[in-house]
């Protein structure tokens, strides 16, 4: 059976997780991509087909011109709408194509959540920087189809919400933003996996971001399970976008008991928090991921770990520069607690400071029997290297 995989970037979560995982499904693997090249190098065994993945018409023709699909799939924030309308065309498994651009387009989901009367945020569309006369303060501004953090900031009044929405647009010219009322409280995550008809909740992340105006993810570490009423209040807000089918991500706040959606990313977590995941929990998560795109039900019970606790760094650059010294990749346990540290950034590369998640430097990942053993041996390891960075 075929799986058409698509891609933009290549990424840890195909490497280490969704390649390894078809290929112990015994699945014929065809990646289309837009960047062909690069897909090549890092996958030499795996065939890659040129193909504008962004534009659906263009996927459908691709995979109608070569092998039968028995799957399409993607783990790509951006091409969740793409991949749906082509798996639906070829009468396949797939997310609600509806639902997957609700996710997307964040202007669309705080529509349909008002809509739908569980939750009404204050939100606008920009095409230019202009401040909204009924704009509460603070609030936020941010690309209406962004991940990452990328361009999205907190401002405090209607200047600033201006010259803010300016320096996005002038960056990004084609893009409309979203401003939306601040929503106060813990930042937390939610991960689920369901196959359209069973539901299950992984358990989730508390999200550490850097401080304000800027929301980097900084430090995240895992929760075994939220209070079942905040977990409630977010299925149903999920349940009104459509989310069902597939994994998810969804970030949420909690505030004197309220859950509120941030924002919901209808995939896999990325970031190496899924590898992490699949550790934690000793299941395997990317085939059963990959099962539901393939029709097959999910099982009642995953037989998931709860007895784990783990944590996640990512070591960010505070200035513009080339990185001169940096610690190498490295997997190590110690005294129960298994890291695994990766490079995101090669020593002798110049960038910019960009307050995003584009600033990671590294990515350290922990899981041990217990909380206080992992964060011990997480800031142990940490305070024992160095990121060099000159101007």
């Amino acid at each position: 059976m075929r799986l058409y995989l698509l891609a933009l970037n290549p990424t840890d979560s195909v490497t280490e997780g969704f390649l390894p995982a078809a290929a112990r499904l015994g699945l014929d693997v065809t990646l289309l991509t837009d960047q062909p090249d690069a897909h090549r190098r890092t996958y030499p065994d795996i065939e890659v087909l040129e193909c504008d993945v962004r534009d659906f018409r263009a996927v459908v023709t691709r995979i109608s011109t070569h092998h039968a699909p028995g799957a399409v799939f993607t783990n790509s924030d951006h091409l969740q709408t793409q991949a749906a309308l082509a798996a639906a065309y070829f009468g396949l498994p797939s997310k609600d194509w509806r639902a997957t651009l609700r996710c997307k387009d964040k202007a669309e989901m705080r529509r349909r959540l008002a809509a739908a009367g569980v939750d009404t945020v204050w939100s606008a569309e920009l095409t230019e920087p202009v401040a909204p006369g009924d704009a509460p303060y603070p609030c936020v501004v941010k690309p209406r189809e962004g991940v990452a953090s990328e361009d999205v900031v907190l401002v405090d009044g209607p200047e600033e919400l201006v010259s803010r929405s300016k320096e996005i647009l002038q960056r990004r010219p084609d893009t409309v933003l979203v401003v939306e009322e601040y929503l106060p409280g813990d930042l937390f995550t939610l991960e689920t996996l369901g196959d359209g008809n069973v539901r299950h909740v992984l358990g989730g992340f508390h999200t550490e971001l850097s401080p304000p105006p800027y929301f980097i993810e900084e430090r995240l570490t895992f929760v075994p399970a939220h209070p079942e009423p905040v977990v409630e209040q977010v299925l149903a807000q999920l349940d009104a976008l459509g989310v069902g089918f597939g994994a998810c991500h969804t970030e949420f706040v909690v505030h004197q008991g309220r859950a509120r959606i941030i924002e919901v990313n209808y995939r896999a977590i990325g970031d190496q928090c899924d590898l992490l995941l699949a550790r934690l929990l000793d299941i395997p998560l990317f085939e059963h991921i990959l099962r539901t795109h393939l029709g097959e039900a999910l099982p009642a019970d995953l037989g998931a770990r709860r007895d784990g606790a783990a944590r996640l760094e990512y070591p960010c650059a505070d200035r513009a520069g080339t990185l001169v010294g940096a610690p190498a990749a490295a997997d190590v346990d110690i005294d129960g607690v298994h890291l695994t540290y990766r490079p995101l950034r090669a020593v002798g590369e110049r960038h910019e400071l960009y307050m995003t998640n584009r600033d990671y430097l590294g990515v350290l990942r922990a899981t041990g029997p217990d909380q206080g053993a992992v964060d011990r041996v997480v800031a142990e390891f940490l305070d024992g290297r160095q990121w060099e960075i000159q101007p």
